[in-house]
């Protein structure tokens, strides 16, 4: 679970956000969230509850946002990049992969009664990986997912000075008091 969200890191993606709407400081945010973390443990100290607080900051902020999905971006904390629309940007680079859950535990849930009458589980489970991993290419879902480029890594720099100029340009009409509802 390397990257999950957690109770602590949902609650720094939420005052982050937080100061940066404030204060209206854009947002770059490169993305690599495999999901929410999940177990015993992580539904006893409220994590899912801490996470839907963060992506409600998120889509409340009026700051500038440019999202760069560098690898994963599955289940509820794949929302958590940014409302899209004006300013707002969303770029993936070719190693970046999205859904509702990624392959391996999709296969591993929706085939499981399958896989455990199987003579050979390992080989089953890497067959359906391997049929499902075809339609997981960020090519074949970046418009559905909102993407407005996959960009080559090697951009990303200067498409990101281009971004940070025009955002600053529309700061000026961004100004005063944010309202904040319906989170605490």
């Amino acid at each position: 679970y390397g990257g999950a969200m957690t109770l602590v890191s949902s609650q720094k993606i939420e005052n982050f956000v937080d100061l940066c709407d404030t204060f209206h400081i854009p947002i770059i945010n490169f993305f690599d969230q495999p999901g929410v973390m999940i177990g015993l443990e992580a539904e006893q100290a409220g994590t899912i509850r801490a996470a839907m607080r963060a992506l409600a900051a998120i889509e409340q902020s009026n700051t500038p946002w440019c999202s760069i999905i560098v690898r994963r971006a599955f289940g509820v904390a794949g929302a958590a990049h940014g409302r899209l629309g004006g300013i707002n940007m969303r770029y993936a680079w070719p190693s970046a992969a999205w859904g509702s859950i990624p392959i391996e535990g999709g296969v591993a849930a929706a085939y499981r009664r399958e896989l455990a009458n199987h003579p050979y589980p390992a080989a089953r489970t890497a067959e359906l990986e391997n049929h499902f991993s075809q339609y997981a290419s960020p090519f074949k879902t970046a418009e559905r997912f909102g993407i407005n480029d996959i960009i080559d890594p090697r951009d990303t720099r200067s498409l990101l000075c281009d971004w940070i100029g025009d955002a600053y340009e529309k700061l000026p009409e961004m100004t005063g008091p944010r309202a904040r509802t319906m989170r605490r």
